[in-house]
């Protein structure tokens, strides 16, 4: 087993960053988040690059966030809103570097897109699903309005809220491209080709000349809410995390661990339906 979190490979002027937590299902730790800040970093300054790949390991993309326990620490404090707030808002540099690059990234998603790898996709300048990739919100909801709101520039509120209202929204590949999530779907067997087929098309064009065609369409996003969307999600996903539900939800995952944690809800019974 590979221990880098991420593998990097450059086949030409393309270059491919894999996340490799597959024992963790790739979800996003600090290790990992720096690796990839780090990694773009030094893309951004490479001409000899042209066009970013990023995909997962083993068995899916990402299940976002890693909401496992941290090991007890004498640092550990609570944090204030204003300072969770912050935090969140940190969480999106990671994916503003993406948006901001010089060059196109293509996300490739397989399997589980969940949480805060869904907004990964989204900040990709293309997103390519398996048919049967499952994209959506984490199986237990410890925050809101972050992932949504995002997702609504692409699939519209009534869709976007269709998915937050429900307990582990999701929808599949193949709906994620009639949507207008992705861009495209293909087989598990027809992934990694295609996307290194059409990654190598890219770079036929001078980078120079994709660098401006992507910041000309980016400004269009941007003036229509785009970037700003990220703050308000920031806003709500902190105050949630001081409500009273969400406490005892991260409580539960904390005494209980991650799966158990998320077994206990699935089988919460609903509010009961009054009988017209």
């Amino acid at each position: 087993m590979n221990d880098d979190v991420l593998l990097v490979r450059r086949e030409g002027r393309v270059v491919w960053l894999t996340l490799n937590r597959p024992h963790r299902m790739n979800a996003f730790d600090s290790v990992l988040i720096q690796r990839l800040h780090d990694e773009l970093d030094g893309i951004a300054k490479d001409d000899g690059v042209s066009a970013v790949i990023i995909r997962g390991s083993g068995r899916c993309f990402s299940t976002g966030y890693d909401l496992t326990p941290p090991a007890p620490s004498e640092e550990d404090r609570a944090r204030s809103i204003t300072e969770d707030h912050d935090r969140i808002l940190g969480h999106f540099k990671l994916f503003e570097k993406i948006w901001d690059l010089p060059q196109p990234v293509i996300a490739a998603v397989h399997g589980y897109c969940l949480g805060g790898a869904t907004l990964m996709a989204v900040y990709c300048d293309l997103t390519v699903v398996t048919d049967h990739a499952i994209i959506g919100e984490p199986s237990i909801p410890v925050g809101g309005g972050y992932l949504a709101p995002v997702w609504a520039s692409l699939i519209g509120p009534k869709r976007a809220k269709q998915m937050s209202f429900l307990p582990a929204g999701r929808f599949s590949g193949t709906t994620a491209v009639e949507w207008g999530w992705a861009n495209y779907a293909v087989s598990q067997d027809e992934m990694w080709d295609n996307v290194g087929s059409m990654a190598a098309e890219m770079s036929r064009i001078p980078l120079e000349i994709l660098r401006m065609k992507k910041y000309a369409i980016n400004r269009v996003a941007d003036l229509q809410g785009f970037r700003t969307v990220a703050n308000i999600g920031a806003e709500t996903d902190a105050l949630l995390h001081f409500s009273p539900s969400v406490i005892e939800l991260q409580q539960l995952i904390k005494d209980n661990g991650l799966k158990e944690a998320i077994r206990v809800f699935s089988r919460r019974e609903a509010e009961p339906r009054q009988k017209k």
